[in-house]
C-alpha cells in the first residue's frame, strides 16, 4: 500500500471514529478537513503562452495521463475578452484548474466569466470544480449531449479513472457537470470577442463542439483533432471527423486551429485529415476485398500517410492496432 492510499484508509477509519462520538457541526467540519488532508498534491505551474491578440493557452506537452504528470495532459486555453477570461477545457483535475487560476492571476489579471467543455472526456473538463470553487455561479456551457454524460455515468467514471491513472494525484477533484447547453451555430458575445459553436454530429465523441474565436480567425477544435497524437476514437466515427474537417475549414475560416492535445497551427486538420484517411480508406479497401482486420493492419501500416506519421505520433505503437480495428469494424457496418 503506498503512503497516499494508506493516510486515506487512516483518514477514513477516523473519520468513522469521529461520526460515533463527535456532534453534527463537529462531523462536519472535521469531514472537510479529511478532505483538505486526502486531497492529491498540487501541479507545478506551467507557463501561459499568447497564440492570438484574444487566445492564450498553456500547454500541456505530454499526451497521457500518468502518476509523474499528475494529469497534465490537456491544453487549457482563456479568451481574452473585455468582460473577463473565458476558459476552453479547464483540465484534468483540481489541482491543473488550480494552476490554472494562478498562472492567469499573475499574467492576465482579469475574473473567469465563462467556461466551455468541447466533449466528455475527463481530461477536458474535471478542471471545472477550480473554477466553479473560485468564481461561484460561473456559466459552464457544453453541448447538452455532454452536459447529459458528465450528470450521469461519465463523470464519475471519468474522475476514477484519473485517479487510476495517476496512481491518486487527482484525489480531491469534484465532479462538476456544465450547466447550459449551447448548440451548432450559437453564438456568446463577451464584450469585444464573439464566440461561435459549430458542431457537426458524431466525429470524437457524439457531442463535440469547436469553439471559433471569430476576430482571432483561430478555432478551438478539442479532440475533434489533435497535433502528433491520434484521437481517441472508441465512441467515434473516422467519417465523421472528415466530414467535420470538411466543414470546419468551409464555415469557421480560421488559419489557425488550436487542439484539446499538441500545439495550434495552420495545419492541424490536414495533418489529422491524411492520418485518418491513411487509417480508413485501406479498411475500406480491405472490406471491398473480403480481407481480414490483421490482413487490414498490414495495409495501414504500409500506407505512407500512416508510415511518415509513425515515428512522431505520441502512443503510436500501443495504439495503432485498436484504431484499425476500430476503423475495419465502421467501414464493415458502412458497407452492409
Amino acid at each position: 500500500m503506498n503512503r497516499r492510499r494508506f493516510l486515506r484508509s487512516v483518514s477514513a477509519l477516523t473519520a468513522l471514529t469521529a461520526v460515533e462520538f463527535a456532534p453534527w457541526q463537529t462531523m462536519s467540519a472535521f469531514a472537510r478537513e479529511v478532505e483538505d488532508f486526502v486531497r492529491g498534491p498540487a501541479v507545478k505551474d506551467h507557463p501561459l503562452r499568447r497564440i492570438s491578440p484574444h487566445v492564450w493557452m498553456i500547454h500541456s506537452p505530454d499526451g497521457f495521463p500518468t502518476p509523474e504528470n499528475q494529469g497534465m495532459m490537456c491544453n487549457v486555453t482563456f479568451v481574452d475578452t473585455a468582460k473577463g477570461l473565458v476558459v476552453v477545457d479547464s483540465g484534468a483535475s483540481v489541482q491543473i484548474g488550480e494552476m490554472a487560476i494562478r498562472q492567469i492571476r499573475k499574467t492576465l489579471k482579469k475574473p473567469v466569466v465563462a467556461i466551455i467543455n468541447s466533449h466528455y472526456h475527463g481530461d477536458h473538463w474535471l478542471g471545472n470544480d477550480a473554477f466553479a470553487a473560485a468564481y461561484p455561479g460561473i456559466p459552464i456551457y457544453a453541448h447538452a449531449g455532454t452536459i447529459r454524460e458528465i450528470s450521469g455515468m461519465q463523470g464519475n467514471l471519468w474522475r476514477t479513472l484519473m485517479e487510476q491513472w495517476t496512481n491518486q494525484a487527482t484525489v480531491g477533484t469534484r465532479v462538476v457537470p456544465p450547466n447550459t447547453a449551447v448548440d451548432h451555430g450559437q453564438e456568446l458575445k463577451f464584450g469585444d470577442v464573439t464566440l461561435r459553436i459549430h458542431h457537426y454530429g458524431k466525429a470524437h465523441t457524439p457531442s463535440d463542439i469547436c469553439v471559433e474565436v471569430v476576430e482571432d480567425k483561430l478555432t478551438c477544435v478539442g479532440d475533434v483533432a489533435m497535433d502528433r497524437r491520434i484521437a481517441n476514437m472508441d465512441e467515434g466515427s473516422y467519417v465523421g471527423t472528415l466530414a467535420a474537417y470538411a466543414a470546419l475549414e468551409k464555415n469557421a475560416g480560421s488559419t489557425i486551429w488550436l487542439p484539446g492535445h499538441g500545439l495550434p497551427s495552420g495545419q492541424v486538420l490536414q495533418w489529422n485529415r491524411e492520418l485518418f484517411e491513411g487509417i480508413y480508406q485501406p479498411c475500406e479497401k480491405a472490406i471491398k476485398d473480403g480481407l481480414s482486420m490483421e490482413e487490414a493492419k498490414a495495409l495501414v501500416l504500409k500506407d505512407p500517410r500512416v508510415a511518415s506519421r509513425a515515428k512522431d505520433t505520441k502512443g503510436f505503437d500501443s495504439n495503432i492496432g485498436k484504431y484499425v480495428s476500430l476503423a475495419y469494424l465502421e467501414a464493415e457496418a458502412a458497407a452492409f
